[in-house]
């Protein structure tokens, strides 16, 4: 039977807004993690069938399938193809479902996933601009209430009763995990620095030193008046880009490659598209069920954390182990470069996962329109 295997996993360093990656073009950063990721792998960049890109603003500088136009900048035959896909935040999470499916179906034997978003560049929202894009059937369905993530956090957040100073809590330790895993060289291996005019950007740009009692002071940003939501205990507007390169196990072992993971499962998830945050619960839910696997045989969870209750939600619920969940930090201390993130998280989770002998790894991140992409990873 032919399998979807993962053998090399790239990123950038993720860098803030307006930040030392802003001069970067979307489509040059892309190209740079796809040169990477074949010189790591010492790969004929010809023996491509596809580059399967996730992007979320695909307007401006990251319209005309970006992922075609990554493919050409990086100076990869012209014979190797590129789509470019949009999930909302779960593109490229997305992406590696894609390129996971068409590889058991036959239809690749090598494939790379992977996505972009230059926040700096592209500002969230720029696709949709002053247009409606919901319609008279949708504003019916929902009473005339139209998605917001950030109230949709505080939805959560009043709904699973989470105070504010639980997330602001939680936003520190994700600070405190990353700036850990920085020091002691976790996020080395995976990450392939940045040439830009200004210098090298070699380290992730978001960590910062912060207590809960410098938390408490910003100001709420959705519900002035009692709501919890913060600028300290959201995900950070950002720019990157990740890339993985997949094959089988059988194609793998021809061309002398050595897979890290396989991809176990991989499952879709739809909710309340208001709340819009909390469809990585049934998302988890499903694909344990479609894996045989129990909460406890996983090692490692990757939640992606848009806002501090969407994984202390999760956690609520799924009665993970804390310790695994975010072990390296997550969004909120390393930001969310929207299209790129589910690479990211997922190159983050195969290195981590090596690392540390883990067997199964799980990751999953919502996404607008209330859905979610669950992925389980197997070490080999």
């Amino acid at each position: 039977m032919r399998d979807a295997v993962i053998v090399e996993a790239v990123r950038t360093p993720v860098g803030k807004r307006n930040g030392g990656l802003a001069g970067t073009h979307p489509a040059d950063l892309s190209a740079h993690v796809l040169t990477s990721l074949v010189e790591r792998a010492a790969l004929d960049p010809a023996l491509v069938d596809d580059v399967v890109w996730g992007c979320v603003s695909q307007v401006g500088e990251q319209t005309f399938d970006i992922a075609r136009t990554a493919v050409l900048a990086a100076g990869w035959p012209e014979t190797v193809t590129g789509v470019t896909v949009d999930r909302q935040c779960g593109s490229s999470q997305q992406s590696v479902h894609f390129a996971a499916a068409g590889l058991i179906a036959g239809q690749y034997d090598v494939v790379v996933a992977g996505g972009v978003e230059s926040m700096s560049r592209v500002p969230m929202g720029a696709a949709v601009g002053h247009a409606d894009p919901f319609g008279t059937r949708f504003a019916a369905r929902y009473d005339g209430v139209f998605p917001n993530q950030g109230i949709g956090a505080e939805m959560i957040a009043e709904r699973w009763g989470l105070s504010r100073q639980q997330l602001d809590e939680y936003s520190v330790a994700s600070h405190e995990k990353a700036a850990a895993a920085r020091t002691e060289g976790r996020f080395e291996a995976q990450i392939a620095p940045v040439d830009t005019d200004s210098g090298v950007v070699a380290q992730d740009e978001g960590i910062r030193e912060s207590t809960v009692e410098k938390l408490g002071t910003l100001k709420r940003v959705f519900k002035p008046e009692g709501g919890v939501i913060t600028a300290g205990n959201s995900s950070q507007i950002s720019d990157g880009s990740a890339a993985l390169l997949m094959t089988t196990s059988e194609k793998a072992a021809e061309l002398g490659l050595r897979p890290i993971a396989r991809v176990h499962t991989a499952v879709l998830a739809g909710a309340d598209p208001v709340i819009m945050l909390t469809a990585p619960i049934p998302a988890t839910q499903k694909a344990l069920a479609k894996s045989g696997l129990s909460i406890d045989e996983i090692g490692a969870f990757e939640v992606n954390e848009a806002f501090a209750p969407v994984p202390l939600a999760w956690l609520a619920d799924l009665g993970a182990d804390p310790k695994a969940l975010n072990p390296n930090g997550g969004a909120i201390a390393l930001g969310h470069p929207l299209g790129g993130s589910g690479a990211r998280l997922m190159t983050t989770l195969v290195h981590h996962m090596r690392d540390n002998g883990i067997r199964y790894g799980l990751q999953t991140m919502c996404e607008g329109g209330g859905q979610a992409n669950a992925t389980i990873l197997e070490l080999l």
